[in-house]
């Protein structure tokens, strides 16, 4: 709500199970590992906070997951019905060359490209960054690619979307 009132973006990241192997928790201490995705309800756990601010021209959302099965079943859905909800990029165990490709497919077809959050990158490995940029921006290349040879759009378009993935969508996701 306060999110809401202030025009803060909100970020949600759901779907992990964190440290299920005690043993290495009790060894090494939190965050060492055997963190594992897990199912996530969204359409129920956010039906509260939606219908109170989904609608509100301040709200922005920004939803994450490891649960790759909501992409398509709820939140694709979900982003392109309420103007607050953005996806986020694929994370943590999908942010690769394949989990990219398979975010794309699942979500596109149904919350557009308007409705994600292009990529963002709020790692501490900071020495990844410049890798994961370019991964990101190879898997939206490719994705463009096969979206041209299916001739939904042409050359020129998929520029266009190619720059909102990689900068602007980021851009105004975050309200930079």
């Amino acid at each position: 709500q306060m999110s809401a009132d202030d025009g803060m973006v909100m970020q949600l990241h759901a779907g992990s199970r964190r440290g299920t192997n005690h043993a290495l928790n009790e060894a090494f201490g939190p965050d060492m590992g055997a963190d594992i995705p897990t199912r996530t309800n969204w359409v129920a756990g956010l039906e509260a906070l939606l219908n109170r601010v989904g609608n509100a021209p301040n709200m922005r959302l920004l939803a994450f997951t490891l649960d790759e099965s909501s992409y398509a079943r709820e939140l694709a859905l979900m982003a392109g019905h309420w103007p607050a909800l953005r996806l986020g990029p694929p994370w943590w165990f999908h942010d690769s060359a394949n989990g990219i490709e398979r975010y794309l497919e699942q979500v596109v077809e149904t919350a557009g490209y308007w409705n994600l959050a292009g990529f963002n990158d709020d790692t501490r490995a900071f020495i990844s960054i410049p890798v994961r940029h370019d991964l990101w921006r190879r898997g939206v290349c490719r994705h463009l690619a096969s979206q041209m040879e299916k001739r939904l759009f042409d050359r020129r378009d998929a520029e266009d979307i190619a720059r909102l993935l990689s900068r602007d969508l980021a851009v105004d996701a975050y309200r930079l």
